[in-house]
């Protein structure tokens, strides 16, 4: 398999698979090895030849091994070369002990009406496995799904599972891509967690690292010329995607990718970082893995989409192949983060310096990228290309995220560092802006425990670089005696979510605003349409407050005003010809505001400029009078505005 329609049929043909008239057949991709044989671990235990195929593969059926057999590959007859199979499904004791035989066909799945989401209907909480929850694994997200669901979310995004070293680490650091995390529950607790969340409605997003190899366990390396000299990345040489014998590598990535989608029914894919992915050939390996994807998606009879981390604010990342892009469904929008983040908090320290101004906020709402072509401080050129003919379905913002929180603020969230006000103006902002909203987990309701880089490698020697490399590359951020050590157990579960208090204030009133704010962009075809076309940004950099205009091709229409001055003010709006209803104001009291404090008014009538008062910090969203429905959201405890 090569991609393209090649991948309609497809199955995984590397590693072990189980045969229906019996055995297993082992075939391991490996051109720089001369021999190579399975060894069957286990009470009968035994070393079986495989014969050297064509294009550097080996393979053999071996007929009495069955499912749950534990296994390793003998290399070159060299008995101290037992290694993991590169394509196992399960590592039960580790990156570098023996594989076990999974058969995809034995788990018993429900979800066969499930058929994915719209993109436009995603709504995502990003979360890490073994922070998520007290015991850390796959099943017990399980618990949380219905208060996700009840929330508004519609998807949730786990931080990489393949496996890696130790039983701690945020998965960036990948060892055996295709093998679920053994600590989280490994293959079976993986298919059952996705299975539930269908049953409730939910996606999957699952993210994967396909642009560097992690630094212990992975000894694919051994089996094939997978990386290469020519390029580096911020781990290394980087993945051999254009290379001699990268047909191979290429097809590994992409085997990996259909595999997810195949025998773990995702809905989608998060691509890690693919600016550290360097490949020069005639079709781009981004390009090609879309092809497959969508092939096989289609060939599932399932919507499944894949989402990129990218900060090359490079428009042919997202654009269709037929106009040179690589027709990748999404992408990650650290330009809308960056404005709003710099405006809540001042921090202006690394690729933040290139942000601040209301002007960034709007040009990220209306445009996307707001680094278009236009010159960067930080990078000291110009940097990107114009994203504005893109549909807002292809951008996924965010407030807070797992990088942006351990990697910018010492590990604090916004709840830490700025006031409940300016997160629930944050919030408003996020939700009703014409894109994907990405929230992390424990957001919701102002969660205060940090989110630190966290690890629990086993070689000594990388432990130390490990903690070297932290301190040198955030010491702009921390001081020597703040900086926490990775290795620590103590550091990992500073980062678990406490998960009590949301009865009590305020985390109770920044949940109301969460679901209410999703319920109404669930409802609104003007909130929930992804058009950015139709979206107006006005907005006063001095006088600090914004206007977004939300429309639709039906009579819909939304309003949210914005103030970003910690003083009240009065905020000149332009009515547009149009009544508009209030639908939710952030100073309510039902979400911690002073009910003392003058809201702003019920209407805005037709027909010229409205003066709005609206206290500090404070957003509120008004539905047009005209469009059917258009009553406030109905909450018995609270107060108008």
């Amino acid at each position: 398999m090569t991609g393209g329609v090649e991948c309609a049929a497809w199955q995984l043909q590397f590693g072990a698979n189980v045969r229906a008239g019996g055995g297993v057949e082992f075939r391991v991709w490996a051109p720089r090895l001369t021999s190579l044989a399975v060894n069957i671990l286990g009470e009968r235990s035994r070393i079986v030849p495989m014969n050297h195929c064509e294009a550097g593969e080996f393979s053999v059926t071996v007929p009495d091994v069955n499912e749950g057999a534990d296994y390793g590959f003998l290399l070159d007859g060299d008995s101290d070369r037992l290694r993991p199979d590169p394509v196992s499904r399960w590592q039960p004791n580790g990156v570098h002990r023996a594989s076990r035989v999974v058969n995809p066909a034995s788990f018993p799945w429900t979800d066969f009406a499930w058929k994915g989401l719209a993109l436009k209907d995603f709504v995502i909480c990003e979360l890490h496995t073994g922070a998520f929850t007290t015991q850390g694994t796959f099943e017990a997200i399980i618990e949380r799904l219905s208060y996700l669901r009840n929330l508004g979310i519609t998807a949730i995004e786990l931080m990489p599972v393949a496996e890696f070293p130790g039983s701690r680490n945020w998965g960036y650091d990948p060892a055996s891509l295709y093998a679920p995390h053994s600590a989280y529950g490994g293959p079976s607790g993986l298919k059952t967690l996705v299975d539930a969340c269908h049953a409730h409605g939910l996606a999957v997003v699952l993210d994967v690292v396909y642009n560097h190899l992690g630094p212990e366990g992975c000894y694919l390396p051994e089996y094939a010329p997978c990386l290469t000299n020519a390029y580096r990345t911020p781990w290394g040489e980087a993945i051999n995607f254009d290379g001699p014998e990268s047909d191979g590598v290429r097809r590994f990535f992409i085997d990996n990718a259909l595999y997810w989608l195949t025998e773990y029914h995702t809905d989608a894919l998060r691509l890690d970082a693919i600016h550290a992915i360097f490949d020069f050939s005639a079709r781009h390996i981004l390009g090609e893995l879309a092809a497959a994807f969508r092939a096989q998606a289609q060939q599932l009879g399932r919507r499944a989409w894949i989402i990129a981390e990218s900060d090359l604010n490079d428009v042919r990342v997202i654009n269709p192949a037929g106009i040179g892009g690589h027709s990748l469904d999404a992408q990650w929008h650290d330009d809308f983060h960056h404005a709003l983040y710099t405006l809540l908090t001042g921090a202006r320290d690394g690729y933040l310096a290139d942000f601040g101004s209301l002007d960034d906020l709007a040009k990220s709402i209306r445009d996307g990228f707001v680094y278009d072509g236009k010159y960067s401080r930080y990078r000291h050129r110009r940097h990107g290309s114009s994203s504005r003919p893109r549909p807002g379905q292809q951008f996924v913002p965010c407030i807070q995220n797992h990088d942006q929180i351990a990697n910018t603020s010492k590990g604090e969230r916004l709840a830490s560092l700025v006031s409940l006000e300016q997160q629930k103006l944050a919030t408003a902002i996020l939700i009703c802006s014409p894109f994907l909203p990405l929230l992390f987990m424990g957001q919701e309701y102002g969660e205060t425990a940090p989110f630190l880089f966290f690890s629990s490698f086993q070689d000594k020697n990388l432990v130390a670089a490990v903690r070297a490399g932290r301190k040198h590359e955030f010491a702009a951020y921390y001081a020597e005696a703040d900086s926490p050590d990775p290795q620590s157990e103590s550091t990992f579960q500073r980062c678990k979510l406490n998960w009590v208090g949301l009865t009590e204030s305020p985390h109770k009133e920044l949940l109301n605003l969460h679901r209410d704010l999703l319920s109404l962009r669930q409802q609104r075809a003007s909130l929930n349409n992804c058009r950015k076309d139709l979206t107006v940004v006005d907005f006063r950099e001095l006088a600090n407050w914004l206007v977004i205009t939300r429309a639709d091709p039906s009579p819909d229409a939304a309003m949210l005003i914005c103030n970003f001055s910690a003083q009240a003010q009065s905020i000149p709006i332009d009515s547009a010809g149009r009544t508009w209803k209030i639908a939710l104001c952030t100073g309510d009291s039902v979400y911690g505001g002073n009910s003392r404090e003058a809201g702003p008014k019920n209407f805005i009538a037709a027909g010229g400029v409205a003066s709005l008062q609206l206290a500090g910090f404070t957003a509120a969203l008004y539905l047009a009078g005209d469009s059917e429905s258009a009553a406030p959201i109905a909450r018995a405890s609270s107060q108008a505005c």
